[in-house]
């Protein structure tokens, strides 16, 4: 500590020296004087809790032009380099010591070797700049869910959208002093052309989980930047592990049922108590879904409420599970966002407010993105990319739930898991128990990749629990703890597929966009085991008469029972494939998947194979 101190007189305004001295922890003051000393910048900015602080980083973002004004209060726009738009799945590396092994999904150097580098790399490298320095928490505030995160960074829009996205701690810190764990983050820009990173091929993220540090270089697309999203995911999932509970890429919200109508099944009266709902009743689900699988449409849902659309750590309780939101704001995929589609999302885009957009078109102040419904200027010879984004606080949303800021979270009584399935699965369905529910839909989901992340696009994968790229400790490891999460769990929540994407012999899609309403609210009544359902080799399907009266009651259109047959009959063999297909998968690739996962998928392939012997479609 004493080695840094002039080291921090020289680079620090007395105000900003003051805070530092303030925060009490050497631990922390000397991680933070070894990066000011390797990367040399100008300057140092200590972010304190003050909306004075806050207001100090949206300007510097655009006095060094790394966001510009647009025409509606508040809202701003960033532009990373054309080749520096997804996260950099190739470039982004566990450091592990010899003899260590994460599998071989995970993509690793030795650490000597990537210490090295990330070292040289960062020698000297925000020459001129100034570094930010943030203290950040992941979850609410002194939660036993709290995971406390300090990221410096030379870029203003980095720390911009932190603020956005995550709660300030230096209060915390200032505190608790040497009794906060906390993760660390490191990042620069690197060498600017034009306003973004010019070494690209430079480009480097690497994680070391012994010591919960992350390095970002010559990078400022968010997701490879902004440390506390993904990149501390990572640094979670292997805490999670070690403590036997749950850091997942979830969304978190609250579904709220229909209205008790007299002799029959509940009816929808539309957006009633928002706070509890009819019975005083709200039910909160968590999903998973890869990238563009309709998650955040999924969540985003107006008449229920949203805590988080990204990711959530699950712990339990009393025999009971829990979940926060870690962010309090959305960092979400802004193609297709519209009126019609997402017209709570739209309304906080298009008024005043904070608002950062990345990588969209702007003509005359005026954002668009694709499919927009907005009419494009004409002659552009400039396109928004698929991946552009926006960043938002939660709280400007209508449907935001007053649960977000819980430090106990909310009790979770359904999880759900959906992927791209055109042949095989249902449009939603329930597992049998929860093991079922681990093995058959949420290790063996399967997606498309898309333009969220770099490489070839329209690729099938396994994509279990929608969140092998964030993975630090190995699949069978993974899957492990899923199933020893509620061992000792009398009622764990009920485990849910959906798949939005099936489709006829024809190509076309069977669920419209806006169907997941009603999926949603057959998930609450089953939670609840208000309405009965069909067993089939797959889990439980809906019956034809709950369907066809929630689709009148909560969309107010007609469901026929042929459309039903489309959705719900069964296809054995497209099924078979996929059990097949998963086996296969887990036996080739993933030396210690658990025994049981092979076994209770044997068990599906037998169900499927005695219905396709009597041809029984379900």
């Amino acid at each position: 500590m004493k080695r840094h101190q002039k080291l921090f007189k020289t680079k620090c305004s007395q105000e900003n020296y003051q805070k530092l001295l303030a925060l009490n922890n050497p631990i922390l003051l000397n991680f933070l004087g070894e990066y000011v000393e390797l990367c040399n910048p100008r300057s140092v900015f200590v972010r304190s809790d003050s909306l004075q602080d806050a207001q100090y980083i949206r300007n510097k973002a655009k006095e060094l032009g790394e966001e510009k004004q647009l025409n509606i209060d508040g809202h701003t726009v960033h532009f990373d380099g054309p080749t520096d738009q997804a996260r950099d799945k190739q470039n982004t590396k566990f450091l592990l010591s010899k003899g260590e092994n994460l599998g071989s999904d995970i993509n690793s150097i030795v650490r000597e070797k990537g210490l090295s580098e990330i070292q040289a790399l960062l020698k000297g490298i925000m020459s001129g700049k100034e570094m930010f320095v943030l203290f950040l928490c992941l979850g609410p505030v002194n939660s036993d869910f709290s995971i406390y995160a300090v990221q410096l960074t030379d870029s203003a829009y980095v720390a911009h959208s932190e603020d956005i996205l995550y709660r300030s701690a230096y209060d915390v810190f200032k505190k608790k002093g040497t009794e906060t764990e906390f993760f660390k983050f490191v990042h620069s820009a690197g060498e600017l052309e034009n306003s973004v990173s010019k070494n690209i091929d430079k480009r480097r993220v690497y994680i070391d989980l012994s010591e919960n540090t992350v390095w970002t270089v010559n990078s400022q697309y968010a997701g490879n930047t902004v440390g506390l999203k993904k990149l501390a995911l990572r640094l979670a999932i292997n805490k999670a592990s070690k403590e036997n509970w749950l850091a997942e890429h979830m969304f978190v919200m609250g579904v709220y049922p229909v209205k008790s109508a007299k002799g029959g099944i509940p009816t929808y009266s539309g957006l009633f108590n928002r706070v509890n709902g009819p019975n005083n009743r709200k039910t909160y689900f968590t999903g998973a879904f890869p990238s563009a699988c309709g998650k955040t449409s999924t969540c985003m849902v107006e008449e229920e409420s949203i805590v988080g659309d990204d990711i959530a750590y699950l712990r339990k309780k009393d025999g009971k599970v829990f979940a926060v939101n870690v962010e309090r704001g959305i960092f979400g995929i802004i193609r297709d966002v519209n009126p019609q589609n997402d017209p709570l999302i739209w309304q906080t885009l298009t008024s005043p407010g904070e608002v950062i957009f990345s990588n969209v078109l702007v003509r005359d102040g005026i954002p668009y993105w694709l499919n927009d419904g907005k009419v494009h200027p004409k002659n552009s010879t400039i396109f928004p990319h698929p991946n552009a984004r926006y960043t938002i606080r939660l709280k400007t949303l209508k449907n935001c739930d007053p649960n977000l800021e819980n430090p106990e979270g909310v009790e979770v009584k359904g999880i759900i898991y959906g992927g791209r399935d055109a042949e095989a699965w249902p449009s939603v369905f329930e597992s049998f128990d929860w093991n079922h529910g681990v093995i058959t839909i949420a290790a063996s989901l399967e997606s498309e990749t898309t333009a969220a992340t770099l490489g070839k696009q329209g690729v099938r994968k396994l994509n279990p629990m929608a969140n092998l790229d964030f993975l630090s400790i190995p699949i069978g490891k993974y899957i492990q703890n899923h199933l020893q999460f509620a061992k000792d769990l009398a009622h764990p929540p009920t485990i849910f597929g959906v798949n939005y994407f099936l489709r006829d012999e024809n190509g076309n899609y069977l669920s419209a966009i806006e169907d997941k309403r009603v999926w949603l609210k057959w998930m609450e009544l089953r939670v609840h085991k208000e309405i009965e359902a069909i067993e089939s080799p797959i889990g439980f399907l809906p019956r034809y008469e709950d369907l066809k009266r929630l689709f009148k009651q909560v969309l107010g259109k007609d469901y026929s029972e042929r459309d039903y047959q489309k959705e719900f009959t069964l296809r054995i063999d497209a099924n078979l494939a996929k059990v097949e297909r998963i086996i296969e998968i887990y036996k080739t690739k993933v030396p210690d998947a658990p025994k049981i996962l092979f076994e209770i998928l044997e068990e599906q392939k037998r169900r499927l194979n005695a219905a396709r012997r009597v041809n029984k479609p379900y």
